[in-house]
């Protein structure tokens, strides 16, 4: 699949409605009216929270016009040049609610999407389908699956490795069938917490199967929990392509757990294990940059200064939101790219500014 960024099609669905041909002249469309007045709505709000007139304009029009260029990366030894934000579809399109940002996020740039199977992630494969059926050619398709309910640390023998791979391979084909594809670019062991997984010959048998079958060319994986350790094992192998971390200025971060990795270890101290993958061919791709800072419902929500020690003056001064510098920081210090979920415009766009910010602030 080859990079290709398409102009924006959008197709407006217009429905017949009855009017007084005789208030012809003043009456306006409750369509149109509503329109205007939400258009109105959200280029009013862009204006008042960012005082910024074109972004303004942007997010009032649907339109990229004027976004930065997107930054590319070699998406380890995938040789693909992938866009540095990577759309994340799974939550985003589990009910089609940000099926709109697919197009334009094509246009701004990003041409690398990653979604994952229904058993976790509801209608989003299928959500995604329309969309690949007209730029199947021009992105990298990501999907995942988890192969197995692992602890940690738990020991897996045979027989449960064997159980693995075979489910594994039946959410390979559930996914390629609610993609409407017939072949996807990178398959992951999602929530990949066990090194004995990252390990197992039967399951890696699994995927060598899947690729001469045509079904997949990548194998990857996505780890937030015991990240360190899958990564390292992974590296390890020489099996992989692609590893999706939960990582932040501040180090790992602990999806189960929803807090950081108590170890002492930032991320420039854990610049050694990220290059090691890398120099074995990995891809790194980040998520959960800013999920920290997010904060939780039951604490009062928001922790916007909880990486801020991390960064220099330079980073803390520059027009940027507390998830953006996050974003920014991570790219520069070790990730080919970052994975965001996108539903509203807004995000999107700020998302991109972060994503082509990284250099201009790192040098």
């Amino acid at each position: 699949m080859r990079t290709s960024c398409l102009p924006l099609t959008e197709l407006a669905t217009w429905r017949p409605f009855t009017i007084d041909k005789k208030r012809l002249s003043t009456q306006i469309p409750r369509r149109s009216f509503l329109h205007r007045a939400s258009t109105l709505a959200v280029a009013t709000g862009t204006l008042v929270t960012t005082g910024d007139l074109k972004a303004a304009r942007s997010d009032a029009s649907m339109s990229v016009e004027g976004w930065p260029d997107m930054e590319y990366r070699t998406l380890g030894n995938t040789g693909f040049s992938g866009s540095r934000l990577v759309f994340g579809c799974g939550a985003a399109l589990s009910s089609g609610q940000a099926n709109h940002l697919l197009e334009p996020a094509l246009e701004a740039g990003m041409n690398v999407f990653d979604v994952g199977f229904e058993g976790y992630y509801r209608h989003a494969e299928r959500n995604l389908a329309p969309f690949l059926k007209r730029h199947g050619d021009d992105i990298f398709l990501i999907s995942k699956a988890y192969a197995g309910d692992f602890k940690p640390n738990q020991s897996i023998n045979t027989s449960m490795a064997k159980s693995a791979a075979q489910s594994w391979s039946r959410a390979i084909d559930q996914s390629l069938r609610g993609l409407g594809v017939e072949h996807m670019d990178a398959y992951y062991l999602m929530a990949a917490n066990n090194v004995e997984l990252i390990r197992s010959e039967e399951v890696h048998e699994a995927f060598l199967a899947a690729k001469s079958a045509g079904k997949v060319s990548h194998y990857g994986l996505s780890t937030h929990e015991n990240a360190q350790n899958v990564l390292l094992a992974a590296t390890g192998t020489g099996w992989y392509s692609l590893a999706q971390i939960a990582i932040t200025p501040a180090g790992w971060y602990d999806w189960a757990s929803r807090s950081m990795v108590d170890d002492g270890k930032s991320m420039k101290d854990l610049r050694p294990v990220l290059d090691a993958a890398r120099n074995a061919g990995i891809g790194l791709i980040g998520m959960k940059a800013g999920r920290y800072i997010a904060g939780r419902r039951f604490l009062g929500w928001g922790k916007p200064d909880a990486f801020n020690e991390h960064y220099d003056r330079a980073l803390l001064v520059a027009p940027l939101t507390a998830f953006q510098r996050s974003y920014a920081y991570v790219l520069a210090h070790g990730l080919d790219a970052v994975n965001a979920d996108m539903q509203v415009w807004k995000h999107m766009r700020e998302n991109v500014a972060a994503a082509t910010s990284a250099q201009r602030y790192f040098v």
